[in-house]
């Protein structure tokens, strides 16, 4: 039986007049969908409904999405203004998206690029790989780096998107051999049938729309297998990847806690 979601499944990082950001649970939709369950955008707006006695609908922008099965951080704008000037951070390559995956097997390149033309089947809703030129196939493109590796069965992957193709990384890595680990859609299911799709979105950056403060939020994975292999923390926290590693004062923002400045 399907889980039913609230708020009380749903840790807020952060919240100000312009901004809400928060970790979203895996296997909740963004938004609502033809399935009618409970989603992250409808829950949130109750919460701001409900929090600051609005009457009527409360606005709340969803200015980006992760698929049902993946968690991790997200933000939304609490005004207009706000979700226009992050929507032109996303267009602009300022908002940056990196996530931690666990697939099977090993990359045979430690670090590298994926680039791919993907097409999506609207019947079944799987994504495959086309060819250079096919009718409405779109180009993919990431990095990667592999972290971790246990006993050449799965590796800690950090990725970082280059565009935002439907089940990209997922497709991407399941076509060189190296499937997400509990995807049963694209294969990773061999060793983990029953598991959560080892796929998090955990660290989130993004210029305030007001303040114009670079803020950095990052969340941990689920404790369940196969995160526990690794040494998750290690990297979650590690600020020196950061886009603007420059400013080691910028506060990181960690769930459950905050690191006001880690150096």
């Amino acid at each position: 039986m399907a889980k039913t979601f609230s708020m009380d499944d749903i840790t807020i990082l952060h919240e100000d007049n312009s901004v809400l950001v928060v970790v979203k649970p895996q296997n909740i939709p963004s938004q609502g969908d033809k399935s009618g369950d409970a989603d992250m955008l409808t829950l949130l707006k109750q919460y701001v409904k409900d929090k600051y006695n609005k009457p009527g609908n409360a606005y709340l922008g969803l200015v980006h999405r992760l698929d049902r099965p993946t968690g991790g951080v997200m933000v939304f704008a609490k005004n207009s203004k706000a979700a226009e000037r992050l929507s032109k951070q996303i267009v602009g390559g300022e908002m940056t998206k990196q996530y931690l995956t666990a697939v099977l097997n090993c990359p045979k390149e430690k670090k590298g690029s994926l680039v791919n033309y993907l097409k999506k089947n609207a019947l079944t809703n799987t994504v495959y790989v086309a060819t250079v030129g096919d009718h409405n196939a779109k180009r993919a493109e990431l990095s990667y780096e592999v972290l971790e590796n246990y006993s050449d069965v799965v590796s800690l992957v950090k990725v970082q998107l280059g565009t935002g193709r439907s089940h990209q990384i997922r497709v991407q890595f399941s076509t060189i051999g190296c499937p997400v680990f509990g995807d049963a859609r694209y294969g990773g299911d061999v060793l983990a049938k029953g598991h959560n799709l080892a796929l998090w979105a955990y660290r989130l950056e993004f210029n305030h729309p007001v303040s114009k403060e670079r803020m950095v939020f990052v969340a941990y994975p689920p404790e369940k297998e196969p995160w526990t292999r690794f040494n998750v923390a290690k990297y979650v926290e590690n600020f020196s990847d950061s886009d603007d590693c420059e400013q080691d004062g910028v506060p990181l923002y960690v769930n459950p806690v905050t690191s006001e400045n880690l150096q």
